[in-house]
């Protein structure tokens, strides 16, 4: 499977909220929290592009990643594909070069997913431990492999 990233400007954000709505859709509906408004809000206060990847596959954007270095490791804030291109093993392989650059700089990746959600077993069947929770969240940490 072959991935490429393409850098995501200002411009994007109208369909970077498109995807990452599409994305949450059914957790945030499962949760009782589905509101587009405020997702777009939500966003829209921490969008970065200079952190911002869209994930394309076989010429088509079927997501975004956005990775933020923190002071004691690497953040991964945002992981979303779209519901027609789930299951395919794409974010599997997008964590796998998120994890090659925090091991190459020996930093932990961390990330937060909505209780309740699927992101949680995705997580956690790519090597997220628990670490701590909220009301509604569920914070996760890898550590940087030695090998």
């Amino acid at each position: 499977m072959i991935l490429e990233f393409e850098a995501a400007f200002p411009e994007h954000l109208d369909e970077l909220v498109r995807i990452r709505i599409a994305a949450m859709r059914d957790s945030l509906t499962r949760v009782g929290r589905f509101d587009p408004h405020r997702a777009k809000e939500r966003f829209e206060s921490g969008f970065n592009p200079e952190y911002t990847r869209f994930i394309n596959f076989g010429g088509l954007r079927v997501g975004f990643v956005v990775v933020k270095p923190e002071e004691d490791g690497l953040r991964l804030d945002h992981l979303y594909i779209e519901p027609d291109y789930q299951g395919r093993g794409i974010g599997g392989k997008v964590l796998q070069t998120i994890f090659s650059t925090a091991d190459q700089l020996g930093l932990p990746t961390s990330v937060t997913a909505l209780r309740d959600s699927d992101s949680n077993s995705f997580c956690q069947s790519h090597g997220f431990k628990y670490q701590d929770e909220t009301e509604w969240d569920i914070n996760y940490i890898r550590m940087p492999s030695t090998h």
